[in-house]
């Protein structure tokens, strides 16, 4: 395949390791474990999709066992960025929640590039955003992810 044709997959792995590099940098920066920075955002994104979060999605998304999962989430539930609660409609399941602490922390660190990408994106035509949806969503499949 020659040049052309890989420049987007080139521009989205340099996105993805300037991106690890700002979640290193987070995580190090507020006493966190990377994992615990990919915890928080699986989160947000449950919560963004009205999907009850649980140890045991939270697990899966990340490729952690029992143990592991347990870890992250005792992690941050000491730094004071997640909630254990029961469910009202099960009470033997546990959600977890992201705190506005936490959200807030992100927000402050994350805002301001997602803004950048919010604006950009505005200004696309829809036809621009399916196109950029299609291939980002192939991206993420292509590297497994559901």
């Amino acid at each position: 395949m020659d040049d052309n044709h890989l420049e987007l997959v080139h521009l989205l792995r340099k996105v993805t390791v300037e991106f690890g590099l700002r979640q290193a940098e987070f995580a190090a920066a507020n006493g966190m474990h990377p994992t615990d920075v990919r915890a928080l955002i699986c989160l947000l994104d449950a919560a963004r999709a009205a999907e009850p979060a649980t140890a045991g999605l939270l697990g899966a998304r990340l490729g952690l066992n029992s143990a592991g999962t347990t870890a992250v989430i005792d992690r941050l539930e000491r730094l004071g960025h997640v909630t254990r609660t029961r469910d009202s409609g099960d009470r033997r399941r546990v959600l977890l929640s992201v705190t506005p602490q936490a959200a807030r922390l992100g927000q402050d660190t994350f805002g301001p590039a997602i803004e950048t990408l919010a604006a950009t994106s505005a200004a696309f035509t829809p036809t621009e955003r399916e196109a950029v949806r299609h291939f980002l969503t192939t991206a993420y499949a292509a590297f497994g992810g559901a």
